[in-house]
């Protein structure tokens, strides 16, 4: 089992910055990649960015240039570094932690954070 816990949503204007943390705690050493999704009102989730467990990083084409996905090099912590925020940002961002099986891989996810740019 891992558990997640996100944090640093909130309401900022167009052109801000924010900074969302993932922090995991549970069984993390078998975790091999987190991922940031976002969901807004009435649309499917979107995977916003991920990080492998060494590192490799890949974004939506909608964030790149805009947002950086980070780990912490001490503490089980992901970071998402989201610059020059449009209204289109909006949404519940929560993280997702993938871990292989006998069968594939399970994913948990955390409870979310909201983040809202207004206009």
């Amino acid at each position: 089992q891992v558990q997640l816990v996100e944090s640093g949503g909130g309401l900022v204007q167009t052109g801000e910055s924010l900074r969302l943390s993932c922090t995991a705690s549970g069984n993390i050493v078998n975790i091999n990649e987190l991922d940031w999704y976002r969901q807004a009102p009435g649309k499917q989730r979107e995977l916003v960015a991920t990080i492998t467990r060494r590192g490799i990083t890949n974004y939506a084409d909608s964030v790149k240039g805009r947002f950086t996905i980070s780990k912490d090099s001490a503490k089980p912590v992901v970071y998402l570094q989201m610059n020059s925020l449009k209204p289109e940002d909006t949404g519940v961002y929560y993280c997702a932690a993938w871990i292989p099986t006998p069968d594939g891989r399970s994913e948990y996810r955390g409870q979310g954070t909201q983040v809202t740019v207004s206009s």
